[in-house]
């Protein structure tokens, strides 16, 4: 599946970057170990970065100081709202705890694709499937800031390059690491591989339970959700994707 059409490519949040943009990108070509190139490589593209993140990436320690003071100051705000008392014992460190936990949660925000792949891109004659199942992820639901968990599996058929395979687990963790929707998250990680190796098909299967749905709303505790996205082969060949299917429940 190719992923470049009329200037225009599609990015992991679904949505198109128009060429033109040229302030809103950075192109960078990344020489891999085997010393081929990542070409045209859409590092802030591929990274989805929100507002304020490059801020977050770059700040001094004075900065960092800061933001922590202002999140723990929500957070009382939060306690006093819902009820609280912020001055008795057990809740009086909470809120800089809290914000020092929920910048741990969101630290997908500081990273990038290509300090992910920091040159981890090989040049090898394997044509068969690759894939790392299971991997544990730990995201917040976007809509509630509540948690969401479960497992990814990602697949892949090389096209002449393949790629080192802690780094699918460090790119499923990057995304995972911000506020998200399931169904985004997927794509994101099927269509940062696809652009990375360009191989001749990705598959990713994710299932996860939402504490939206338990804590919360309907309150069904054991309910799951699963979400996929195939691209390439995956996507236009029946057997291919039967295969992959078969491999990540065995």
């Amino acid at each position: 599946m190719d992923f470049e059409t009329n200037n225009e490519s599609i990015l992991p949040n679904g949505k198109l970057s128009h060429s033109n943009h040229k302030n809103s990108m950075s192109k960078t070509r990344q020489e891999s170990r085997t010393g081929s190139l990542v070409d045209n490589l859409d590092i802030d593209g591929l990274s989805w970065p929100s507002i304020g993140t490059k801020q977050r990436l770059n700040e001094t320690v004075e900065q960092k100081q800061e933001r922590i003071r202002k999140l723990a100051s929500a957070v009382q705000t939060i306690f006093e709202c819902i009820g609280e008392d912020p001055t008795r014992e057990g809740l009086l460190r909470t809120p800089e705890r809290y914000a020092q936990a929920m910048l741990f949660f969101s630290k997908g925000y500081e990273e990038s694709i290509q300090d992910i792949i920091n040159g981890a891109i090989f040049e090898e004659d394997y044509d068969e499937m690759v894939i790392v199942k299971n991997i544990d992820v730990f995201s917040l639901c976007e809509h509630h800031m509540v948690p969401f968990t479960g497992k990814i599996s990602i697949g892949y058929i090389p096209n002449r390059r393949v790629l080192g395979l802690s780094k699918l687990a460090r790119i499923a963790e990057m995304f995972s690491r911000r506020l998200q929707v399931q169904e985004r998250l997927t794509k994101q990680i099927a269509v940062t591989l696809q652009e990375i190796l360009k191989p001749k098909g990705v598959a990713v299967v994710m299932e996860a339970s939402h504490l939206c749905m338990v804590m919360r709303g309907v309150e069904k505790p054991g309910s799951s959700t699963m979400t996929s996205t195939m691209l390439g082969c995956f996507r236009e060949q029946a057997k291919t994707r039967e295969e992959f299917l078969t491999l990540i429940r065995s």
